[in-house]
């Protein structure tokens, strides 16, 4: 949408700025998500109470009339509508509008073009769109619809437009891409992969989050001889506990997923691998809990996004009995996030007299930051290299979850 706008004269702007226009993309993948869309754009019509405040993205796909009621709010827009967002600012008046084609009805990938407008040194690149697995907890079919790929020509296109743009390292995303092609013939991730791999003076492929059931003994071992893939996976696990797997919707069993990260590890013997965990799910007990604490220590992830489980309106999850308390969440997720620091402290102390290559992000104060291959956070001192480089640099000491080194 950025891209879009600055194509047709727009100057972006940071957030807290006066502005003219306010866009914001929303989230609905938890409660705390909605209510921080809601507070968004409260604030921005108090920054400025002339502007156009518009609401846009996955909370604007599943509640439209919620968002309708709130005054500061002009313009309310679903998913489909971003590609068109130039054409609905212009043609706005001062009526409050709202614009939202049901997903469910868009069967192919909405093209938004070759996408090259990115704040950081790396590009994000979207490879599809929707999710058919209707986890019981999760709202997001519902917001995205079902699964689109995007084809393999108009991602090769945009990939190769951003590395002639100086870009280094492409972030392979969308909603679910390990079931990139299923809707296209005779194409799959790792097929796609291998395309990317061969774009010449692109340096790194990073993926965004995989299902676990992808990383079969054929994936990785094709994924192990592209030379550019990042050795970082992030598996959505959300529980160690095959019960609560299961009333999750959750197509795999605990055994399935050790599997996976033995595999990965083999193939990989320095490879990061970080996940998805959700406490609290309804019908989760002490001792349900226990297995997924025990579980997550065998497996001991490099880093661990833990959630409280928050109801979803139009879940399944949200009718289920037994829903648990948040003080019992609460105490839960403390302990998994103990666990999640103490993971993270002793992977990166490994490479602690080791040299890696950094790709060299931004500056923070006397020092430039960047990330290793397998997602390290290191810096160096500001005068021994620049913003989108790559650098070898000998790693000294840790800084909290940082490594401070020597290029």
């Amino acid at each position: 949408m950025a891209q879009k706008l600055i194509e047709h004269g727009f100057e972006i702007v940071e957030f807290g700025t006066i502005a003219d226009i306010y866009i914001i993309n929303t989230c609905t993948v938890t409660n705390i998500a909605d209510r921080k869309s809601r507070q968004m754009a409260r604030r921005a019509k108090q920054l400025n109470p002339k502007s156009i405040v518009v609401a846009i993205g996955c909370y604007a796909q599943v509640a439209q009339s919620e968002l309708e009621k709130i005054d500061e709010i002009d313009l309310v827009l679903g998913n489909n509508e971003k590609k068109q967002i130039v054409k609905y600012l212009e043609n706005y008046n001062i009526e409050k509008k709202h614009e939202i084609i049901d997903i469910f009805s868009q069967k192919e990938y909405l093209e938004y073009g070759d996408i090259t407008y990115t704040e950081k040194t790396r590009a994000v690149v979207k490879i599809q769109d929707g999710c058919d697995r209707f986890c019981t907890y999760c709202i997001i079919p519902y917001a995205r619809g079902r699964v689109r790929s995007r084809t393999v020509e108009n991602i090769l296109e945009e990939i190769k437009k951003n590395v002639e743009n100086g870009i280094k390292e492409v972030v392979i995303t969308g909603i679910h891409i390990a079931s990139y092609g299923k809707d296209l013939n005779n194409i799959s991730l790792i097929n796609l992969l291998e395309c990317i791999n061969q774009i010449p003076d692109l340096k790194r492929i990073r993926l965004g989050s995989l299902e676990p059931t992808i990383i079969t003994d054929e994936f990785v071992t094709r994924l192990s001889k592209l030379e550019k893939i990042c050795h970082h996976f992030h598996l959505s696990l959300q529980s160690g506990c095959n019960d609560t797997l299961k009333r999750m919707n959750r197509r795999y069993t605990v055994e399935e997923f050790k599997k996976v990260v033995e595999r990965l590890k083999r193939t990989y013997p320095e490879v990061a691998i970080t996940t998805d965990i959700i406490v609290g799910f309804p019908g989760e007990t002490e001792e349900e809990f226990e297995q997924t604490k025990k579980f997550l220590k065998d497996i001991k992830f490099y880093k661990m996004h833990v959630f409280k489980y928050s109801p979803r309106k139009g879940t399944k999850a949200a009718t289920m009995n037994a829903q648990v308390s948040g003080e019992i969440k609460e105490k839960r997720s403390n302990e998994l996030i103990c666990i999640s620091n103490k993971n993270e402290q002793e992977y990166i102390e490994q490479f602690i007299g080791k040299e890696m290559e950094v790709l060299l992000e931004e500056q923070e104060g006397d020092y430039i930051k960047g990330h290793t291959e397998n997602y390290i956070t290191v810096k160096i001192k500001a005068n021994q290299g620049n913003e989108n480089e790559l650098r070898t640099v000998k790693l000294q000491k840790r800084d909290g979850m940082e490594l401070i080194g020597v290029a």
